[in-house]
């Protein structure tokens, strides 16, 4: 595991990454992706027709998640995010392309190798402890 230099690294992810426009850009990479790449054809598939409410809600969600500000909880309180997805079935298959499509998104907005690496980590934890069958 590569490990960033304590002295220079941000004290949030938030800011590590590069605030809000980068959380929007990263978000807005990821369903971009998702709605393009057959490679996530079943991840889509769980979205319904338009991913627009998707795309604000994670964005929301992630500017707080990563250590900014609250966006989502100031709209909807708590997120209790296993029970908001009890309603879509997400199996091994529909993580790891959740995961696979946030890393390439991550990728190709340039996100930090060693913020990118510890993401991951932490994406595949959530993902995983979503799943639901």
């Amino acid at each position: 595991m590569t490990t960033a230099d304590p002295a220079t690294t941000p004290a949030t992810a938030y800011e590590w990454l590069g605030g809000e426009d980068a959380v929007r850009q990263l978000v807005e990479r990821f369903y971009d992706l998702m709605d393009l790449e057959p490679g996530y054809a079943e991840l889509r598939a769980t979205h319904g027709s338009t991913l627009d409410d998707a795309r604000s809600k994670l964005f929301w969600f992630l500017c707080g998640w990563l250590g900014g500000p609250d966006h989502y909880q100031q709209r909807f309180g708590h997120p209790r995010l296993r029970a908001r997805h009890l309603p879509f079935s997400i199996g091994i298959l529909e993580r790891d392309q959740w995961v696979a499509c946030m890393d390439q998104a991550m990728e190709d907005v340039g996100v930090p190798g060693a913020l990118r690496e510890r993401l991951n980590e932490s994406f595949m934890g959530t993902a995983d402890w979503m799943r639901n069958r």
